[in-house]
């Protein structure tokens, strides 16, 4: 029996079981709304690539290899890129829809009523209107222009040509015709995914409840490790890296906790490492590469390769997004990593009692509205006026008001740079196409077969100004007085320049490194205002580095298996930071048996996070337990919850004499913590790690009425601070890897499949080879058995 035939017979099981017909029982199952299946539903069970395809941009042929990997070779680069969306949207369709009418505010049209709230959040940021900015007024001149033009176009015969995918049918909708302005808003989406955050608002809220000192612990501004990724110091001076939150706040702690949910999710990070060629095999410089986003059926991530006589590029898009965005050529790879730059501020401003004006720098000034309509299925239709001012979109809550400016609501340029890369020839010509780059803030790592090597922190960092000095962005401004201006180039929704940015020069970088690692920790010892406060804990990129420094004062030369070995790596840094505390605080304490024995257990365990491991599993559970006894206690009587818990890095170091530690001391507390994690252990019938730190939070949108759409529940190892990512419970992890020898081998593997199609055989192909991280060829070679022919028009 085929795959497809067994998932025919699952799929109809389902069905007959009563998976048709359901309506929303909670905003968290996002569309398990399906219509009562009919027979056109099956239509998706067959559905195969055509033999021709009439193209009005030129020939061009598409081969899919034995891994659903997409080659496409063509004279003309808009015959190639009429190709790359046709073979996209037939495999990932449902995937790119989903995810434009998520940033349009346009998911209640097919969901209903449980999915407003964020529609509402979406159409009120308006991420449509600055994907139409950055299309009209930056993207639509540009070269890379009739590329998109020409994706647009072979999205849309797609849809015209061929069934769609059984998620249309189980809604009993189609989608609208693809526009170039969506592949802007896939590139607005994942830049937001990566920099939106509402951390001052926290922070604000924060320091009212618990007082400056307090918060100032709980959100600091540098974490105080000796792994950034520039390991040279450099000589800049900021001022006082020890201060404050401003306690002035904006909204109250459950606005702030309402609109942080809609925030990059927690823990996105990344790992990109480059080693020269003085110390590998080859005398070439390696790259290894692994972003850590969001796990879901299918991956966030889409893997193709193009041909044509400008550029030779194979590596990972987003769905709905032409270029390849990390990937290689015939002379270079190049990958990123989250900066976690500051480029999203808030403000809040006096406004009048009608509520139509608010005042700016001693004006009355209307707000820019206008009125949205967020269609309802099996609903009413919702009216909702979009707010703007000087700074940005108005977020409005019970009553309460906060102004947003964040870059990527200004026309931005990332479109065209990642195009450029794919046809780049070395380091300048990459390094200028990074001129072009940003959004989202970046630590661009590069290596190419010329043995260059390069980091590039990308992106626009505000430089924010109060009458006239520089100020830091982690705070709430007061709009109104003119706080926190980011200078004459920002325009919102319009065209903007570098004016009131870091010059690019002036941002962190180094030309030729020999050895550099990042793992979003913090990037440079300076003491810079502008990169950023939202830096990773620092444990992933201390453990790389580690290991890259004993392998290169080694005998051994570097090699892409060691780099593999390196991703897989699941030592976990933070048992450094607790384990001596909690075995010493045991060793005191009238312990129990139980107690005494975990501690055992603890003491001899190799710091793994592996699924087969009773030490890791006890480590895993202590510290979420140990969390929850340090800090509720702190926030009773408070607004706060644990949306204002701090990193784990942080956690370790909070002071003893503060309010963390009340009736208990900090010793009681470590032991206490393991008691709750043996008592929830023995609860929930766990002995290992992997009874607890699985697949399972890998789901599809509808998985949670229908899990046959959903991948294989395996024990997953890893955790949030291993190089290994993977974190349990948040479906968050290694959304792509790959390694890379610039101009020879390379490798990759998705966490699933290339193909969206849940009947079809590259639907969840590569997800055990994930799992164990065992990578396919990444070659730039035209393979595959199945063939499709585009032509019939004039390029």
């Amino acid at each position: 029996m085929t795959v497809s035939t067994t998932r025919r017979a699952v799929v109809a099981a389902a069905l007959a079981a009563g998976i048709g017909g359901l309506t929303f029982s909670s905003a968290e199952s996002l569309l398990d709304r399906f219509s009562v299946p009919s027979g056109d539903v099956w239509e998706s069970a067959g559905r195969t690539l055509p033999d021709s395809v009439e193209s009005p941009h030129g020939p061009a042929t598409l081969r899919v290899d034995d891994d659903g990997v997409p080659h496409v070779e063509a004279d003309a680069e808009p015959a190639a890129y009429f190709a790359v969306g046709y073979v996209q949207a037939f495999q990932r369709l449902f995937q790119m829809d989903l995810q434009r009418r998520v940033m349009r505010g346009r998911l209640s049209e097919v969901a209903g009523e449980a999915t407003l709230e964020s529609d509402e959040f979406n159409v009120a940021m308006d991420f449509a209107g600055a994907a139409e900015a950055t299309w009209t007024e930056r993207v639509s001149e540009t070269e890379a222009a009739p590329l998109a033009e020409a994706y647009a176009d072979g999205v849309n015969a797609a849809i015209e040509n061929e069934p769609l995918p059984i998620e249309f049918r189980l809604l009993d909708y189609e989608p609208r015709a693809w526009t170039p302005t969506d592949s802007m808003l896939m590139a607005k989406q994942i830049a937001w995914n990566l920099t939106g955050s509402f951390r001052s608002l926290r922070a604000a809220v924060a320091a009212d409840e618990l007082g400056p000192e307090a918060a100032a612990a709980l959100f600091p501004r540098r974490l105080d490790h000796d792994t950034p990724i520039l390991r040279e110091s450099v000589d800049r001076d900021a001022g006082d890296e020890s201060a404050g939150p401003d306690q002035s706040r904006a909204v109250s702690a459950d606005v702030a906790r309402y609109f942080s949910q809609f925030e990059s999710p927690p823990g996105v990070g990344s790992n990109s490492w480059v080693v020269s060629g003085d110390h590998t095999e080859s005398g070439t410089p390696l790259l290894a590469y692994d972003p850590h986003l969001s796990l879901m059926a299918p991956p966030v991530w889409y893997e193709q390769h193009v041909e044509t006589p400008e550029r030779s590029v194979r590596g990972a898009t987003f769905p709905g997004v032409p270029f390849v965005i990390a990937g290689a050529n015939d002379t270079g790879v190049w990958s990123f990593t989250n900066v976690g730059a500051d480029v999203l501020d808030c403000y809040r401003y006096e406004i009048d009692e009608a509520g139509e004006r608010y005042r700016y720098r001693g004006e009355w000034r209307e707000f820019e509205t206008e009125e949205v309509t967020i269609p309802v299925a099996d609903g009413e239709d919702r009216t909702q006026t979009v707010r703007k001012t000087v700074h940005g979109p108005v977020l409005e809550r019970e009553g309460e008001t906060v102004g947003v400016a964040w870059v990527g609501h200004t026309a931005t340029r990332t479109t065209e740079a990642i195009y450029e890369y794919g046809k780049s020839e070395g380091l300048a010509d990459l390094r200028e196409s990074t001129r072009k780059f940003d959004l989202p803030t970046q630590n661009l790592v590069y290596a190419d077969a010329d043995g260059r090597t390069m980091y590039y922190a990308t992106g626009q960092l505000p430089v924010r100004r109060t009458d006239g000095e520089e100020v830091r962005g982690d705070r709430v401004f007061d709009g109104s007085a003119g706080e926190g201006e980011w200078g004459e180039g920002f325009t919102p929704f319009g065209e903007s320049s570098w004016d009131g940015f870091v010059p690019f020069e002036d941002k962190p970088h180094a030309i030729d490194p020999d050895v550099l690692a990042t793992a979003n920790q913090r990037v440079t010892d300076a003491r810079d205002p502008y990169v950023g406060v939202d830096y990773a804990m620092p444990y992933r990129g201390a453990r790389i580095y580690e290991r890259l420094d004993r392998r290169v004062a080694s005998d051994d030369p570097v090699t892409p298996a060691f780099h593999r070995d390196l991703q897989r790596d699941t030592r976990d840094g933070r048992a450094a930071d607790f384990l001596p505390d909690l075995l010493a605080a045991v060793a005191d304490a009238d312990a129990s048996e139980r107690v005494t024995d975990a501690t055992e257990t603890l003491d001899s365990w190799d710091r793994r996070m592996v699924p087969d491991s009773r030490g890791a599993l006890l480590f895993a559970r202590f510290l979420d337990q140990f969390r929850r006894l340090v800090l509720d206690p702190a926030f009773e009587g408070t607004a706060l919850d644990e949306a204002f818990y701090p990193n784990d890095w942080v956690l370790a170091r909070l002071p003893e004499d503060g309010p963390f530690y009340g009736e208990r001391s900090r010793e009681e507390t470590l032991v206490a913590a393991v008691e709750a994690a043996l008592a929830e252990i023995e609860d929930e019938g766990w002995e290992t790690y992997g009874d607890w730190s699985s697949t399972g939070v890998v789901t599809h949108p509808f998985g949670g009425q229908a899990s046959f759409l959903n991948y294989p529940d395996l024990p997953a190892p890893g955790s949030r601070a291993t190089v290994r990512n993977f974190r349990p419970g948040s479906a968050v992890g290694s959304s792509w890897r790959m390694v890379v020898e610039p101009g020879g081998p390379a490798t990759a593997v998705l966490p699933g499949g290339n193909s969206g199609d849940y009947f079809s055989e590259h639907y969840d192909d590569q997800f055990r080879a994930w799992l164990a991280n065992e990578q396919k060829p990444m070659t730039r070679e035209m393979a595959g058995e199945t063939r499709v022919s585009f032509g019939g028009g004039e390029s």
